[in-house]
């Protein structure tokens, strides 16, 4: 394990050099994979809210434990948002091959453990198919890492303590989609969106999606029982706390 990075440029693996990366992996195995979604948040959530989150947890989750981050995979399995403008979804296919090959990527010069800090629930499924399929693939070709790759998927909205303060603050209007939780840090990220915010009718409540069209039908204005309005950039900062201690400690185990 190495030590905590003073900022988070220290970890951000676009911003370190090859020989650099070589004499990290002498000491560090680990690496962080943010990601995320571009869909629809609402009437009043930002497009960017599933990547935004993942990025700025898995950066301070970096800044934590001294591991890099690669840049954010913005783009992720959102099919079921198409019916509303500004989403942008890989099918799941094309995500599990782009997570596939960033595993494989990474393996081939010489990371071990793949922590996925992942901000969607819609990339759940396809992300653990696509780490079945990269360990196949490495044992196939023979990789020095195969016998010893581990992947983990981490949803840091799922972490218990972030579950537990969005039920005490928000009770049931915390909802299934544009959850304040998570517009609440979108807020602490990105002070201009509070501009955005104001009340909303009641949401239709959460229940069965059958793709894009049904989606918008049974939920018009993209939310799925929650009440963002009630979200606050203080709450954010919280959540950011949270979700970082426990994804932070959650990686120092899976690197031992």
């Amino acid at each position: 394990m190495i030590q905590s990075a003073s900022s988070n440029d220290a970890i951000r693996l676009q911003l370190r050099s090859w020989p650099e990366v070589e004499t990290y992996l002498e000491n560090c195995k680990g690496v962080i994979v943010p990601l995320g979604s571009t869909e629809q948040h609402g009437p009043t959530g930002a497009i960017g809210t599933d990547a935004l989150t993942a990025e700025a947890v898995a950066l301070e989750v970096g800044r934590r434990t001294g591991v890099l981050v690669t840049p954010a995979q913005a783009f992720g399995m959102a099919e079921h948002h198409l019916g509303f403008a500004g989403t942008v979804s890989l099918q799941p296919s094309t995500l599990l091959a782009v997570l596939h090959d960033v595993v494989l990527s990474l393996a081939r010069h010489g990371f071990e453990r793949i922590y996925v800090i992942n901000g969607h629930g819609g990339n759940i499924a396809t992300s653990k198919a696509a780490f079945a399929q990269a360990y196949a693939t490495a044992a196939d070709r023979g990789l020095a890492v195969a016998p010893r790759l581990r992947c983990k998927l981490a949803n840091w909205f799922m972490a218990g303590p972030v579950m537990q303060e969005a039920r005490s603050l928000y009770g049931a209007e915390e909802g299934h989609h544009a959850t304040p939780s998570e517009i609440a840090l979108t807020l602490h990220l990105e002070p201009s969106l509070q501009t955005k915010q104001r009340p909303l009718p009641d949401p239709a409540p959460a229940g069965p999606i059958h793709g894009p069209e049904d989606f918008r039908r049974r939920h018009p204005d993209g939310r799925m029982g929650s009440n963002p309005y009630l979200a606050q950039a203080s709450h954010g900062e919280r959540f950011l706390e949270l979700a970082a201690t426990a994804l932070a400690s959650d990686l120092e185990a899976f690197l031992t």
